[in-house]
């Protein structure tokens, strides 16, 4: 009994441990199994990793090139709109220099101009001067108009000045001299006058008397005429000529009755009676 359970139990505990050790093989056969399922779908798995990876990077790879193209090409643009801007830029440069150039040989050309314009007229100014001093001029002198020679005109205003600067011998001199050289000229009247006066003023009444009848006769008109009757008779007084002067102012009063030269010789007649 002892052997037969103890046979049982070997037997039963060998035909245990076979089961046991069959029903791990299978476990481990079905484990097998799984592990192959888990790797291969770990492999899938990965391998779809590995493709989302690489299409990712072929993805920022286009992109990076994508970018790089267009910032390539936006440089490019740049690049050429800079370069045509810097050209546009020293054209301009070129026209303002010419321009530059154009105005300063203008300014040159003008202020050559201005300056010969100047040249111009002060050489017309001057011949016009000489013109006016060789061309005759409309002069009055005593109330009479006429027209003169300017070398006429300046001889006698110079022997008029020195008349009356009191150097009465120069100016009878000066008095002749220009009758002599101009005895049509339109200061005849006002020569003679003056040169009866000078020759007064030098005690020569006899040539006195002579030039101021000279006036009378030539022009007996004159503004001057008055006054010069009245220096005959002051003439005619000086050479003691009494009854002569006493005729001369009463002619006077008589054919210039208005004048101022006839006031003074109605007091001289009144004096000499």
């Amino acid at each position: 009994m002892s052997r037969f359970s103890s046979f049982w139990s070997r037997g039963v505990g060998r035909g245990g441990l076979f089961a046991g050790m069959l029903l791990l093989s299978t476990a481990a056969s079905a484990a097998l199994f799984e592990d192959t399922d888990a790797r291969k779908a770990i492999l899938e798995l990965r391998q779809r990793v590995e493709a989302l990876r690489l299409e990712g990077e072929q993805a920022r790879q286009a992109l990076a090139q994508s970018v790089s193209q267009a910032a390539a090409q936006e440089a490019a643009g740049l690049s050429q709109g800079q370069l045509a801007l810097q050209q546009q830029i020293e054209l301009l440069r070129s026209e303002i220099a010419g321009l530059r150039g154009l105005h300063e040989k203008l300014v040159k050309e003008l202020a050559d101009l201005q300056l010969q314009a100047r040249s111009d007229a002060q050489a017309r100014h001057a011949l016009e001067d000489r013109l006016a001093r060789l061309e005759p001029a409309k002069v009055t002198v005593d109330g009479v108009e006429f027209m003169a020679e300017p070398v006429e005109r300046r001889e006698f205003d110079a022997a008029l000045a020195v008349f009356r600067r009191g150097d009465f011998l120069v100016a009878q001199n000066q008095l002749v001299s220009f009758l002599s050289r101009y005895p049509g000229s339109g200061y005849v009247p006002s020569a003679l006058f003056w040169l009866g006066n000078a020759q007064y003023a030098t005690r020569d009444y006899k040539e006195a008397i002579a030039n101021f009848r000279s006036l009378i006769g030539r022009a007996p008109q004159h503004l001057r005429v008055p006054d010069a009757v009245l220096s005959v008779a002051n003439c005619q007084l000086e050479l003691k000529d009494s009854k002569g002067a006493r005729k001369t102012l009463a002619d006077l009063v008589k054919a210039y009755p208005d004048s101022e030269a006839a006031a003074t010789a109605k007091e001289r007649l009144a004096t000499l009676k």
